[in-house]
């Protein structure tokens, strides 16, 4: 317990949050709207609990990024190319095998015990943002990521959009159809920011995958449906932030309304307008990660399981894929 405040004390990492985004600077599309509040929104993260995060790398620049956030705050990060960034690879100067190649290194350089490289990842397959690459690009670049997965035996940190019969039938020609890919040096991963059906749960589970759950996960009641359907043994937790806030319309608003005042004030700190910024309050409209034991809340109420019992066995899943050991 915390003292005169007798709130209980429970553990998260946040496996996904987009720290390099400008937004957490103050800057939206480029304007500076208001003072750098990063350390401010570290601090209210830490006082919810979280004893990590994971800083998600989608391109090769931002991985680098992510890696520079990770090593200066003591965080994790993934490096590896998001689907809706696939072009990134035949328009880079060196071409493919040169954007491929610079994953490679930065991975080399980064992976544990020494670095701060926890996955390899963001990667897979997005058909809702077709204009963004084609699929076949998509495919092609997917599979030439899953041999770093391989050759690093890193676990994957793995995206899923309308596309999960594409997405599986890779995962199993590349040899990630049991036991997370243990046979062929994968180490498994996660299937971040899940919003597919019970049945597509349960066969990523099967494979050895995890799946993370925020915001965008809990949005209608089919979303509810298939979140309580994830094995709690399997599961994950995240923000995604500064995206994927859950908001007032989303079928999760009836389980938060019974979080308790004190914890409420924890994982939904007060907020501002970016207009109106106050040092020290949250900024609305702006998911932080803070927010991440709202998540668990919603997942202990959907498994009618204490949320301790739901915070330790997500926090030893987190813990034993991106073999964070030390972390408490």
């Amino acid at each position: 317990m915390s003292g005169a405040t007798l709130v209980p004390e429970y553990r998260f990492i946040d496996i996904a949050v987009n720290l390099t985004d400008p937004i957490f600077r103050g800057e939206y599309r480029g304007k500076q709207k208001h003072e750098d509040d990063f350390d401010a929104m570290l601090d209210r993260s830490r006082a919810a609990g979280l004893k990590s995060m994971i800083v998600t790398g989608g391109s090769l620049e931002e991985s680098k990024q992510a890696l520079d956030v990770a090593n200066k705050y003591d965080l994790y990060a993934t490096v590896g190319c998001h689907p809706t960034r696939s072009a990134e690879f035949d328009s880079y100067e060196g071409g493919p095998e040169a954007y491929l190649q610079g994953l490679d290194k930065l991975l080399e350089e980064n992976v544990r015990p020494n670095g701060r490289a926890v996955a390899l990842g963001e990667c897979g397959l997005d058909y809702d943002r077709l204009h963004f690459s084609p699929i076949e690009m998509q495919k092609k670049y997917f599979r030439s990521q899953l041999a770093l997965a391989k050759k690093y035996h890193l676990p994957m940190f793995l995206h899923s959009r309308s596309c999960h019969a594409d997405f599986v039938q890779i995962l199993r020609e590349e040899g990630f159809g049991e036991e997370g890919g243990k046979a062929v040096g994968g180490a498994g991963g996660v299937v971040h920011s899940f919003t597919g059906t019970p049945d597509e749960a349960a066969e990523l589970m099967e494979m050895g995958f995890y799946l993370g759950i925020n915001g965008c996960s809990m949005k209608t009641e089919e979303n509810l449906k298939t979140a309580r359907s994830i094995r709690l043994d399997r599961l994950m937790l995240e923000t995604d932030a500064p995206w994927c806030s859950m908001t007032s319309t989303h079928a999760s608003k009836k389980h938060l309304d019974t979080l308790p005042t004190s914890l409420r004030a924890l994982y939904f700190p007060p907020a501002t307008q970016p207009d109106k910024f106050v040092r020290g309050k949250a900024v609305k409209g702006r998911n932080e990660p803070c927010a991440t034991g709202g998540v668990a809340w919603v997942m202990h109420k959907l498994y009618d399981l204490s949320l301790e019992e739901v915070a330790e066995q997500v926090f030893k899943n987190t813990v034993d894929v991106f073999g964070l050991e030390g972390l408490s």
